[in-house]
């Protein structure tokens, strides 16, 4: 029986073009940072040719990453208009938050049951360095750890359908929830919930973590929304 060699274009194919790949993951990631920390506000005309020249991609693949932030919520794509950075009214973003501080609070009351010394460990490291972030004023840095500890807990609960709406919820929650720190006293404030959150989990007491996270997001939403007041009334005049 002859044996046969596979070729460089027989494998080619089955294989990801990488380049496409990482590429639209980038355009992906930097988009959602410049929403998350305001540098695109809610309500923004995304403006296409300006954003291919900052990213340095063409139009093709900030398209597609275009579609992807739709999918998340963070951007509303408009027929014939083109793309805005989403905009949540007050109502939603009440009832967003509220709905989030259920599933923070569930994550973190399993997580205590479930979560495993490696798990305590990570996040322990991660509260560590965002606090290093916080003495720095470094608040990039800080969501940056924060978002990966409350992530954490909640891959730490090991429940995947609430893990699949836990992600959901908060993919158009981002934006609002670094905002939320932009006052010192509420940042400060956050700090000290967090340092709570830690004790909570070391103790496995979920109870107490579960009312910490519902008190934590619940706080958020009273942030944000005492930010849309004083806005409005600054643009009374």
């Amino acid at each position: 029986m002859q044996k046969t060699t596979a070729t460089t274009a027989d494998v080619m194919p089955l294989l990801p073009k990488v380049e496409r790949l990482q590429l639209h993951d980038a355009a992906i990631d930097h988009l959602r940072t410049f929403i998350v920390e305001g540098l695109l506000a809610p309500g923004v005309k995304l403006n296409e040719r300006e954003l291919c020249e900052r990213l340095g991609i063409s139009r093709t693949p900030l398209r597609e990453a275009l579609k992807v932030l739709a999918a998340e919520g963070l951007v509303e794509l408009l027929p014939n208009r083109g793309a805005t950075v989403s905009q949540m009214s007050e109502v939603e973003i009440r009832e967003m938050f509220e709905l989030m501080s259920g599933l923070e609070a569930f994550s973190g009351e399993l997580a205590c049951e479930r979560m495993t010394p490696a798990e305590f460990a990570e996040i322990k490291a991660l509260h560590y360095e965002m606090l290093a972030c916080h003495a720095q004023n470094d608040l990039s840095g800080y969501y940056a750890r924060n978002r990966a500890i409350h992530d954490r807990i909640s891959e730490a609960a090991r429940n995947a359908a609430l893990r699949q709406v836990y992600v959901s919820t908060n993919r158009r929650l981002q934006a609002l929830r670094f905002r939320s720190n932009y006052s010192t006293s509420k940042w400060e404030s956050a700090i000290r919930d967090h340092e709570e959150m830690i004790r909570a989990l070391e103790a496995r007491d979920g109870k107490k973590m579960a009312a910490i996270l519902r008190g934590h997001l619940l706080a958020k939403r009273d942030a944000v929304l005492g930010q849309m007041a004083a806005a409005v009334l600054e643009a009374q005049g």
